[in-house]
């Protein structure tokens, strides 16, 4: 395995996967999985890649396991800001460079890698074990995860279990993994005013100035305290339009973004309320159109979490934290697997997430093995064979 995992990934690095570009990655994975026994199907949409791979293991008679991701990256930003060319795999001081190294070529290779030692092993599996692998998670995520998850459900297909390789750690290799992801939705406040001269504000009305004192409300209010498993929801402003870039006009209207990041103590309507509630006092003259983003998801403990603390552990030393911390990913699609009756159980757990989107983007040479192996222990764990 030693060299396994490095070259594998470094092969991915090599292709320029920039959202929603594939770029042959999948075509990479596909001829390795189909080596050790994988059917492999592409559900593909519009410009995005979508491969679906799965085994049957055993009689099949057991749970079904999926190891989800993307090949697709952000893209590099500034070339001559790079030490190393980004889509040159580069090894320095122990760490490997390359856009996507962390974010998650790295993830997907030790999966695979993971999955070959699995089908050598002497000891007997049963269950399902499959792959999701997206090129539309960085982008939209509209025609990726999501298409894929909507076409196995309309099949009658649904997993029991589900790791999905983003970089969850953060100080060292499986200290944190991600247990669920909060909620996101997002809000666009227009303000409309009357535009007029600065000269004459009587006969104008000035959006920015009637929305300050309503945005200070919005992002003072306290939502909640969090519970158990979420810290508190938290609303951000991100963005705010408004003039026409003279400096002697007063603005027609005013756009501002914002998002909030929920627990399960909101819902996106209960959120829609409390903000107009909000607004109301302030007279302002506005509209919000809103997108939901993904609902919370959560993992409690049991057998997905127990396998995966248990690999961890053994590998490493380390009783990782299970957060639901950070931004969202395709779990969101993959937990409520088109509204099913009984969820998904869905984990993050990946490398350090310490230089993800950053030029310089790297992954520690010495953690893929351990992550191939951990990976490897959760499969061993969850689908080993009952015996005779």
């Amino acid at each position: 395995m030693d060299n396994a995992v490095l070259e594998l990934t470094q092969a991915l690095i090599k292709r320029q996967s920039v959202t929603p570009e594939d770029d042959g990655c999948q075509a990479l994975l596909t001829r390795r999985l189909r080596d050790i026994g994988f059917s492999c199907e592409q559900i593909d949409s519009g410009a995005v890649k979508n491969l679906w791979a799965t085994r049957t293991l055993g009689a099949g008679n057991g749970p079904h396991l999926v190891f989800a991701g993307h090949t697709d990256v952000v893209p590099t930003g500034p070339l001559d800001q790079w030490t190393s060319p980004p889509f040159e795999p580069t090894l320095n001081n122990g760490h490997l460079y390359g856009r996507g190294a962390a974010d998650m070529k790295a993830s997907l290779a030790a999966m695979v890698v993971a999955c070959e030692r699995l089908m050598d092993k002497p000891e007997p599996l049963a269950g399902t074990l499959s792959f999701l692998i997206t090129s539309d998670e960085e982008g939209p995520a509209v025609e990726g995860t999501r298409h894929v998850v909507d076409i196995l459900a309309g099949r009658g297909i649904q997993p029991h279990y589900c790791i999905v390789g983003e970089p969850s750690s953060s100080l060292r290799l499986g200290d944190v993994v991600r247990c669920g992801r909060r909620g996101s939705i997002n809000a666009v406040l227009t303000v409309r005013g009357v535009q007029g001269h600065v000269a004459y504000p009587d006969d104008a009305l000035n959006p920015i100035h009637q929305s300050l004192a309503a945005l200070d409300a919005l992002a003072q209010f306290e939502w909640d305290q969090g519970n158990d498993y979420y810290p508190p929801t938290s609303l951000q402003i991100s963005n705010i339009h408004g003039g026409t870039g003279a400096t002697n006009v007063i603005p027609g209207d005013l756009r501002v973004d914002f998002n909030l990041r929920f627990s399960t103590e909101q819902t996106p309507a209960g959120i829609q309320t409390t903000v107009d509630k909000l607004l109301t006092p302030f007279e302002l003259d506005y509209n919000i159109e809103w997108t939901l983003s993904g609902l919370p998801f959560l993992t409690e403990a049991g057998a997905l979490t127990n396998a995966v603390s248990a690999s961890i552990l053994d590998e490493t030393g380390i009783t990782c934290e299970l957060s639901t911390s950070g931004g969202t990913s395709d779990g969101r699609f993959i937990a409520p697997w088109n509204n099913a009756a009984e969820a998904v159980q869905v984990v993050e757990l990946g490398p350090i997430n310490k230089t993800i989107h950053k030029i310089d983007e790297c992954v520690r040479v010495a953690d893929l093995v351990p992550l191939a192996r951990i990976y490897q222990g959760i499969g061993q764990r969850l689908l080993s064979a009952p015996s005779p």
